[in-house]
């Protein structure tokens, strides 16, 4: 998929706002868009508000692009934005800023094969696992990473934890909820 060469915020979340400045339209194209695109769907909240992740971001610029660049029509840049994303099947960084020395900065690293280990739940851990973690040692020598893949791995840390938090907090409103019906 051709990402245009705007630098996006490193987060997880924006609103509507911040969406319409990154991409350059107003709030009622964003929403018409996803009622036409529907690989374009933010989520939303309990009172209703639009929360877009990185990737929806991504998906409303390369609309954009399409539509007024290259001057699609609605039907045929959702065509072109489907073929696209089923081509499009490795995981790719994309970094918040382009380094100066680097022409393009965005990676592709392939998928990791799904291990045993994945279907481990993560409310099954608990302090005294983690803990057991720190003295882990590897049976093999470890892979050296520098520090482009380091940042990256340390990021998407954060931000599975702060999902992690997120479905916690989801999953406790939705047993409170369901404790109220009658």
């Amino acid at each position: 998929m051709g990402f245009p060469e705007r630098a996006i915020p490193e987060k997880i979340f924006f609103k509507i706002g911040e969406v319409c400045d990154l991409v350059g339209v107003q709030a009622h194209v964003l929403r018409y868009w996803e009622t036409e695109f529907p690989m374009l769907s933010p989520q939303k909240n309990r009172s209703g508000q639009r929360s877009y992740r990185r990737r929806d971001v991504e998906i409303a610029l390369r609309v954009k692009e399409l539509l007024y660049d290259d001057l699609y029509t609605i039907a045929g840049a959702k065509k072109k934005l489907q073929i696209e994303m089923r081509e499009s099947s490795r995981l790719k960084i994309v970094h918040s800023e382009p380094s100066p020395e680097k022409e393009n900065y965005i990676k592709e690293v392939k998928s990791p094969e799904p291990s045993p280990a994945a279907e481990y739940a993560v409310e099954n851990f608990d302090a005294e696992e983690f803990e057991e973690l720190e003295n882990f040692e590897p049976a093999a020598p470890l892979e050296v990473l520098d520090d482009e893949r380091r940042e990256a791995l340390s990021s998407l840390a954060a931000q599975l934890l702060e999902l992690r938090e997120m479905l916690k907090s989801n999953r406790a409103e939705t047993a409170g909820s369901q404790q109220r019906k009658y």
